[in-house]
């Protein structure tokens, strides 16, 4: 796993924090100074928080397991929505929905709802209905997608969440630490790093920052799926193997075996 650059964090600004008026105390440890009444990060702490974090969600992926991203700020939601997909992660970009997590079984059913409206039109179920039935529907599609397309995938609660700004995202990550579920974040100096199991340092506002950050926690958790992918194939040649050996074992003709003469 490729070790992140500090240059590269420099000159994407992940150093700049908030107005030293609205820090959390909490995120004392990881402010290197003040300047012009910004706090500025220690970039050397997010380059050790960012491996830490990266090398845990690995072996996550590496399980098989799904790893939920949260970002609905606009400095991150295109970001995420390109980087996530290319790793076949769940996420969310939208409107986070009150009970996502904690009321996970009803959202799987809104979930299932959208898919057997697509069964409808594939079906062609839909063509017997009325214009303004057919509006509907595709309304109720269309805000379904909007808000849970990206989460088709995902059948069961995840392994983790990874937040971008817990500030804003504070419900998605109180209802993962209701569940126990681990919270990795991108945590601002205007946060609190103990709300969250995994905190890293750094400029949760600007899209280059989040960029860059984002972008070595999904290589490492694609590390984690080739690896997986890999265990998996050998796995299959094994069984193949054995299965083959059994095969040619159970061909092999029985030792003939001459009867004994009683003796007289």
């Amino acid at each position: 796993m490729a070790r992140t650059e500090f240059n590269e964090l420099l000159e994407a600004g992940a150093h700049f924090g908030h107005l030293k008026r609205k820090w959390h105390p909490g995120m004392a440890p990881y402010i290197f100074m003040e300047k012009n009444g910004i706090h500025i990060i220690d970039l050397h702490k997010t380059i050790a928080k960012i491996d830490e974090s990266a090398d845990a969600l690995k072996k996550i992926a590496r399980s098989g397991r799904k790893i939920l991203f949260v970002a609905t700020k606009k400095q991150a939601k295109e970001v995420v929505a390109t980087k996530v997909q290319e790793i076949g992660m769940p996420y969310i970009t939208e409107r986070w929905s009150g009970g996502m997590l904690t009321n996970f079984p009803t959202i799987r059913k809104a979930v299932k709802k959208m898919s057997s409206i697509d069964r409808m039109e594939t079906d062609g179920l839909t063509a017997s209905l009325s214009k303004r039935e057919k509006l509907q529907i595709s309304r109720q599609r269309e805000k379904l997608e909007k808000n849970l397309g990206s989460i088709v995938s995902l059948t069961r609660l995840p392994a983790a969440l990874f937040v971008i700004d817990i500030v804003r995202e504070h419900i998605a990550v109180a209802e993962a630490r209701r569940l126990n579920i681990p919270v990795f974040a991108i945590v601002d100096t205007n946060a609190n790093p103990d709300l969250v199991d995994f905190a890293i340092p750094g400029n949760d506002d600007a899209s280059k920052s989040i960029e860059v950050i984002l972008g070595k926690i999904c290589a490492a958790i694609n590390e984690g799926l080739s690896e997986r992918k890999v265990e998996k194939e050998k796995e299959v040649s094994a069984d193949d193997k054995a299965a083959k050996e059994d095969g040619e074992g159970a061909e092999k003709p029985a030792r003939k075996t001459s009867a004994r003469k009683p003796k007289q």
